[in-house]
């Protein structure tokens, strides 16, 4: 799945990745390949997305909100 995580000022993730993990306002959850189409609110807390070569990047946020639709994520964070 192709995942961005945007900021106002820049782009601080932009690649494809099997896997997603986010601190929702209403408890922590994944997206994997393939899932429904979500759209929720973040808060405080850390994004962690493993890489399709299994390499982990992780964003350290202040809140945000995600969009997953058509296997792409979007994710416009407040650091």
């Amino acid at each position: 799945m192709r995942v961005e995580i945007i900021t106002p000022d820049e782009v601080l993730f932009e690649g494809e990745a099997k896997l997603v993990q986010l601190p929702g306002t209403g408890g922590s959850f994944e997206l994997l390949n393939l899932h429904a189409p979500i759209i929720s609110t973040l808060r405080s807390g850390n994004i962690r997305v493993v890489e399709m070569s299994g390499e982990t990047t992780q964003v350290t946020i202040a809140s945000g909100v995600v969009e997953m639709q058509s296997n792409k994520v979007v994710i416009l964070v407040e650091k």
